[in-house]
């Protein structure tokens, strides 16, 4: 049960640090969120990939897809505080 949980994590760290390299400007999310972000990235993109070819709608993606939902759900994110600040 554990093990599955740690590999999210690493995962979602992983992908979290891609996306935060992708994006310019300087995100100023710790080590958790960027943990968060490509968990959340990851089912973005796995609905997104529903939208486009079907099966279901709440699924992870493969790691291109979690970069692009991680990428998109990062993008919001700086412009929603661009916009509040």
């Amino acid at each position: 049960m554990l093990v599955p949980i740690i590999g999210w994590m690493i995962s979602g760290l992983i992908i979290g640090l891609i996306a935060r390299a992708l994006v310019p400007g300087r995100q100023a999310i710790g080590i958790l969120r960027t943990m968060l972000l490509g968990i959340v990235g990851s089912f973005i993109g796995g609905f997104a990939g529903f939208l486009l070819m079907g099966g279901e709608p709440l699924q992870a993606a493969g790691w291109i897809g979690s970069i692009i939902g991680a990428v998109i759900l990062l993008v919001l994110f700086s412009r929603g505080d661009r916009l509040t600040t």
